[in-house]
């Protein structure tokens, strides 16, 4: 079993700035997928960014150019970078691992962006 844990989400007026990160109990870089979702009130589950073990990353169109997916090998963490943070943005946030042993969810951290 693989444990993800989240932390960095909070408040943060818009045009504001929060860095999300994920703490895996086993190797990222042995993930072949990695991802962070999102998921508003009354709305699904939505995928806002993806690398794959090789490194391609995809984002979600409304996040381009504010958002940035990374690995950072010496926390064996994944970090989401958010940058001109809009009120749309809130949401709960939760990482997603793929390992050759199953799919994996953190617990989710709310971003609340508002004045």
């Amino acid at each position: 079993q693989v444990q993800l844990v989240e932390s960095g989400g909070g408040l943060v007026q818009p045009g504001g700035s929060l860095r999300l990160s994920c703490a895996a109990s086993l190797s990222i870089f042995s993930a072949y997928y990695t991802a962070w979702y999102r998921q508003a009130p009354g709305k699904q589950r939505e995928l806002v960014a993806s690398i794959t073990r090789a490194g391609t990353i995809n984002y979600q169109d409304s996040v381009k150019g504010r958002f940035t997916i990374s690995r950072d090998s010496a926390w064996n963490t994944v970090l989401l970078q958010m940058n001109s943070l809009k009120p749309e943005d809130t949401a709960v946030y939760y990482c997603n691992l793929h390992y050759t042993t199953g799919e994996y969810w953190g617990q989710g951290t709310q971003v609340t962006v508002s004045s």
